[in-house]
């Protein structure tokens, strides 16, 4: 009779460890998930002109486009290096949306401000770097 109560007893505190090394992988997994998803690595600023904005994808229809950096070489007289910065735009950020297809038709010159996140979810976008601010020419120069 002792022997199966101790025996009960050492099942009972292992299945208690289980459970609580399981709680604890379940809080660790939704926190490197929160960070993943809300945490911002990078923020900074791009310039150039914006190629184009589409609405891409099967299953989550995100936003993606092209912005062209311009660069030029290192020696006078070499035309520019075709550079581009490829970006993602959150649905749900309507007014940059609408700023961005205003100036891919105007071919003007802009600044995009962006974030970059830790990872890419297919549901968010395709990068990684999300325009968060369009700064138009005019808005510039004042």
């Amino acid at each position: 009779m002792e022997n199966t109560s101790v025996v009960q007893r050492f099942f009972q505190k292992v299945i208690k460890f289980i459970k609580r090394l399981l709680l604890i992988i379940v809080i660790l997994a939704a926190i490197v998930f929160a960070i993943s998803y809300w945490g911002t690595f990078e923020k900074g600023v791009m310039a150039g002109k914006v190629l184009r904005l589409s609405q891409k994808g099967w299953v989550f229809k995100t936003y993606e486009g092209k912005l062209n950096l311009d660069t030029f070489g290192a020696l006078k007289g070499v035309s520019p290096i075709a550079e581009s910065f490829d970006f993602s735009v959150e649905s749900d950020k309507v007014e940059v949306i609408k700023a961005l297809e205003e100036v891919a038709l105007s071919g003007e010159r802009v600044n995009l401000q962006f974030e970059k996140r830790f990872l890419a979810f297919p549901w968010r976008g395709d990068t990684r770097y999300f325009i968060i601010k369009v700064e138009r020419s005019e808005n510039l120069k004042q």
